[in-house]
């Protein structure tokens, strides 16, 4: 993470009193899956002291977010033919901003309702 997806992760977790720093980045890497457009290609520096394992990250799911991780790398949701590693770094980022961005996620509650009052039919921006 880089020190800025660092301090946005502090920022969620206070306000969301949810204490793991990869149960946040779940949230943040699926909200960003969910757009129809991709991240934008930009270097993301590793200047803070958040690190954790593909295992941490995904738990007992991992598998199910390699999955996402391996399709979101396909066809026109990766223009740019970005290497999967790096276009996972950019999903999580880009999510992360979302997420600390969002005024209306204030808690756990925030972060369902984000989730639910989502239209899967809606095209973005």
């Amino acid at each position: 993470m880089s020190q800025t997806g660092r301090d946005q992760l502090l920022v969620l977790k206070r306000r969301t009193h949810i204490e793991n720093w990869n149960v946040l980045c779940r949230w943040a890497y699926c909200l960003s899956l969910a757009e129809s457009s991709h991240p934008r290609n930009q270097p993301i520096p590793s200047d803070s002291s958040v690190e954790m394992t593909w295992r941490t990250f995904g738990g007992k799911e991992d598998g199910i977010y390699a999955a996402l991780a391996e399709a979101s790398t396909e066809g026109e949701q990766n223009p740019d033919k970005i290497p999967e590693g790096d276009f996972f770094r950019l999903h999580l980022h880009r999510g992360v901003g979302y997420l600390a961005g969002d005024p209306n996620v204030k808690s756990i509650t925030g972060l369902i309702k984000l989730a639910l009052d989502r239209d899967p039919n809606q095209k973005d921006a």
